[in-house]
């Protein structure tokens, strides 16, 4: 494993076998003495000893989480929909040729519609073969028990006797047989007598990848129209398992934190969010944030879960900042005996960078077919950054499966928090040892585009979700999409609520030298059925021959009033920096010409940060005296381009980062439909020069990183093609520099190719061009 993965400590209570999820013996209270499993089937996954609740425990990943809990210790379905199922994430069969075996106890609860069975996923495999990306794979073996019939593929056996099972175990055995695997399904019931059994030969490589439980086979199967079931006492055991105890994933989850200098009496103020899993009503709710001194773990503060967004946040102030500091946050979950099980995650926190430029690593939008986007994960902690940002789309509505909840907000909720979990099990490693500043934009809550309207409730009788204003999901769900990515940003600007007391989250950050503001370029802006686009979707302009100016009225939004009042005071404010970045969602220009598929033409698309026009640039305005570099994301599509207002290039400049995974596929093909363009740059490159883009606003493209159509099957070659990757800034505060990176997805960042970079790339801006002093041409 990487050097990365932090120690875990070892339970202090349990035995070894009962290590990840509970107490190993089973309660008298909850089996009799001929369900007690034999020493083969000692349980790895028992839910015996742990309190009620939706998150199942650290060796496992449920789909989807929001239709499981652990009720009376047993892992309960709360579906009778198709295809429900958790995965054995700590193992993982490596070796057909080796015999193994896996057990556990089911019992009926419901039966809704026809029963399409419980029971065994095996060998299930994503084109990667990687745990994480395994346990979204609808592949595999299917083994089990449906209406009375015993099962392994299409080999059947009928057992009347298990129909309607109750404590009854389902043992799954598999023995090499030259160039197969021979396997053995049999049902024992509580009383210890075989049921039935089945076998069935397979080839070796069918049972490599991932194990899992089972309630209901089909994706297809018709939701609420299958069966329920329990689950208790999982034993997986033989020398075909490769076990990792390193890939657990929680009670603590993953940390994010900021290091900030308050520039008042509170110095340089540490806030820090540790995420658990969703837990239940009985267990402990308080986290340790703890520091070594003198080889010694101290205790400097305890936070309580917030349940609906499951964050503890502390807040540490006049930190010391001239020296790095290890860290863990302590977690001791209490069971239903009493016993107590401590988990730890640990870092480090950075000493403020001093005397040399800030490296920042800059991320935006993740669409999950090319999960775990292991590549860029890995790149970044290669180039060792000492601030990571995330612009927004940390997770897509398809994100896992199954599809989204809008309404009651505490399912909503969940079933948010089970898409945002991807996130940080792609990038928890590298978050943990630095700063990280992370923004929602419109599909983390489940929006296609957000039109804020200060907090407004979207109408949904006058348009969908992505081209009406306001905000479709309650605002319960929306504040934890802010608590759980932005609780341990430094303090807001101004923290008073706007409408539904939905939370804000705007403010600034100083760090190395560097002056950052952050800005919701979504959560005033005004929704685009104020406007007429003379088109099906009130947000796409498709008409060349509307004036795209007239749709920049009187009364239209960009960032609001409030954040005006911040972005005055920030650009006046030079205290402790002498360098300035402005971070948001998206560029302030509409720098794409086709959306969605390479010939597909938009005059215009709202959704930009270059409308309403005269918003964007009374914030350009605004902004300009910082002299700042605006870093943001959004797009699909990366860009290095200057803003102009009064003329061509006397703003400053944006660099859009590629997509970690681009989805929608955008492109700037500005030649090739005829757009006018003057004063090219030097480097000749075609789409570049001096534009006047769809909106109308005066833009100078110096490079772009436009796709290709993907042709590729595996995920992350297809990502590449897409123009997937992330971005990376030296901001040197001496120099007054930034030096501008935009890497590729598939690549190693060490090994010196050209090519890593899209074209043009890197490239050095001083400080005064993002004041129309311009040198690059």
């Amino acid at each position: 494993m990487s050097s990365h993965v932090p120690r875990r400590s070892a339970l202090k209570t349990l035995g070894a076998s009962g290590a990840l999820m509970g107490l190993a013996e089973n309660a008298a209270s909850t089996a009799s003495a001929a369900t007690v499993p034999s020493e083969t089937d000692a349980p790895v996954v028992n839910w015996a000893d742990t309190h009620d609740r939706v998150w199942l425990g650290e060796n496992c990943w449920a789909n989807p989480m929001e239709d499981w809990v652990i009720r009376d210790g047993a892992a309960e379905c709360l579906s009778t929909g198709g295809d429900r199922n958790v995965h054995l994430i700590t193992h993982q069969l490596t070796d057909a040729g080796q015999p193994f075996r896996t057990s556990v106890i089911v019992s009926q609860v419901e039966v809704a519609g026809a029963d399409d069975g419980v029971g065994f996923r095996l060998g299930v495999k994503s084109d990667l073969n990687e745990h994480r990306s395994n346990v979204f794979a609808k592949n595999g073996i299917k083994a089990g028990l449906r209406d009375g019939t015993l099962f392994i593929n299409k080999k059947q056996v009928s057992v009347e006797a298990a129909k309607t099972p109750k404590n009854l175990r389902l043992v799954l055995e598999g023995q090499p047989n030259g160039d197969q695997v021979r396997l053995t399904l049999t049902a024992i019931d509580e009383r210890g007598i075989d049921l039935g059994t089945v076998s069935t030969s397979v080839a070796k490589q069918g049972v490599l990848g991932n194990i899992a439980i089972a309630n209901s086979f089909d994706p297809k199967f018709r939701n609420q129209d299958g069966a329920r079931y329990r689950f208790r006492d999982w034993s997986v055991s033989g020398d075909a398992f490769t076990v990792d105890l390193d890939r657990s994933f929680g009670p603590i989850l993953w940390t994010m934190y900021s290091l900030s200098d308050s520039r008042s009496d509170d110095g340089f103020v540490l806030k820090l969010s540790a995420l658990t899993g969703p837990l239940g009503d009985a267990d402990n709710k308080d986290i340790d944030l703890q520091i070594k001194q003198d080889d010694q773990w101290k205790t400097i503060g305890t936070e309580t879960l917030d349940t609906d967004a499951w964050t503890a946040t502390f807040r540490i102030a006049n930190w010391d900042a001239s020296q790095t500091a290890s860290y863990r946050v302590v977690y001791r979950q209490t069971h239903r005996s009493g016993k107590e099980t401590e988990s730890i995650w640990s870092g480090t926190i950075r000493e403020n960078p001093s005397g040399r430029p800030l490296r920042m690593g800059a991320l935006t939008c993740q669409n999950d077919y090319a999960f775990p986007y292991q590549p860029v994960a890995e790149n970044v902690v290669k180039l060792d950054p000492d601030l990571l940002y995330f612009s927004g789309d940390q997770l897509y509505e398809s994100h896992g499966g199954y599809g989204i909840i809008r309404r009651p907000a505490d399912r909503a909720i969940l079933n948010y928090l089970r898409k945002y979990y991807q996130f940080g099990w792609s990038f928890r490693h590298a978050m943990k040892d630095r700063p990280t500043l992370c923004l929602p934009d419109d599909h983390d809550v489940f929006q296609g585009n957000i039109w804020g309207e200060g907090g407004a409730p979207m109408d949904v009788d006058t348009g969908g979700a992505s081209s009406n204003g306001g905000y479709i999901e309650p605002a319960r769900m929306v504040n934890v999409v802010h608590r759980t990515n932005c609780a341990h940003h430094p303090d807001a600007y101004d923290p008073e609520p706007c409408k539904q007391d939905i939370s804000v989250y705007y403010g600034d950050m100083v760090y190395g030298g560097v002056g950052f503001a952050v800005v919701a370029d979504r959560q005033w802006k005004s929704g685009p059925q104020r406007v007429d686009t003379g088109s099906g979707r009130a947000d796409h302009l498709r008409d060349p021959d509307i004036d795209p100016l007239k749709l920049d009225k009187p009364g239209l939004e960009l960032l609001g009033d409030r954040q005006h009042e911040f972005l005055k005071h920030w650009s006046a404010d030079w205290r402790k920096h002498s360098i300035k970045v402005l971070l948001s969602q998206t560029v302030f220009a509409g720098v794409a010409t086709h959306h969605g598929g390479y010939n597909g033409y938009l005059v215009a698309d709202l959704d930009c940060g270059g409308w309403p026009q005269s918003q964007r640039d009374e914030a350009i305005r605004l902004a300009a005296p910082a002299k700042p570099l605006h870093i943001n994301g959004d797009q699909h599509l990366t860009s290095l381009v200057q803003y102009g207002v009064e003329k061509q290039r006397d703003g400053f400049w944006s660099f859009c980062t590629p997509a970690i995974a681009a989805g929608y596929p955008r492109w700037w093909r500005a030649d090739d439909v005829g757009m006018k363009h003057e004063n090219r740059p030097v480097h000749g490159l075609e789409h570049t020069g001096e534009y006047l883009d769809g909106l109308g606003n005066k833009v100078y493209v110096y490079t772009i990183g436009n796709p290709i159509v993907p042709t590729a099957k595996n995920r992350y070659e297809k990502a590449h093609q897409k123009a997937s990757g992330f971005g990376f800034v030296e901001i040197d505060p001496e120099k007054r520099t930034y030096t501008v990176h935009s890497y590729r997805f598939l690549i190693d960042v060490n090994d010196g190719n050209p090519e890593n970079e899209f074209p043009n790339w890197p490239v050095t801006i001083h400080q005064d061009e993002n004041g129309g002093a311009n040198r690059l041409s």
